[in-house]
């Protein structure tokens, strides 16, 4: 146990002392920073642990943009559901500027763009939408996610969401 703590010292993926949440079993740090404005954010095999006490799964993540030595994040939430898919809706952009980043904004990038297995682009009145297929972490499978435009036609959205979730759970295998 001691050469564990010794080595996640070394490495970044120790839980920094002022941490406030409460890692779950089997959940482990990657990476984590210092914010200027008080805490840590940590990044953990299950989400974003943002200063304070809250994690953002990682499949709930619509942005996370590095530039100009700040991390600007754009969180969703669930809105409604059609069918077996999840509407979302995005929160706006919250921005973080670190003490230092470190490996942080690259752990970040790699583990959102793991939690997407497919994504389409879906012209609809109003507006338009993305699909997304995303992995859950700590689930096994993909959840369909639709995240529309602002003034995307909502029953349309609601109506192709529920057919794209019909035919997606047709493509899976019986277990």
């Amino acid at each position: 146990m001691r050469l564990r703590r010794f080595v996640d010292r070394l490495t970044g993926r120790q839980v920094p002392e002022d941490f406030e949440g409460k890692l779950d079993d089997g959940e482990y740090v990657l990476g984590s920073a210092e914010v200027k404005s008080g805490g840590h954010m940590v990044a953990t095999s299950r989400g974003l642990w943002l200063p304070g006490s809250r994690r953002v799964g990682w499949h709930m993540i619509s942005k996370a943009t590095w530039g100009g030595g700040a991390l600007v994040l754009i969180e969703a939430i669930e809105d409604s559901r059609a069918g077996n898919a999840i509407i979302l809706r995005d929160q706006p952009p919250v921005r973080f500027v670190f003490v230092q980043s470190g490996k942080l904004p690259d752990v970040i990038h790699a583990r959102v763009t793991k939690s997407i297995a497919s994504r389409h682009r879906q012209e609809l009145p109003g507006g338009g939408a993305w699909f997304v297929q995303r992995r859950v972490p700590g689930q096994d499978g993909v959840v369909l996610q639709v995240r529309p435009d602002k003034g995307t036609d909502e029953a349309a959205v609601q109506r192709v969401a529920e057919e794209v979730a019909a035919k997606l759970g047709l493509m899976k295998p019986n277990l």
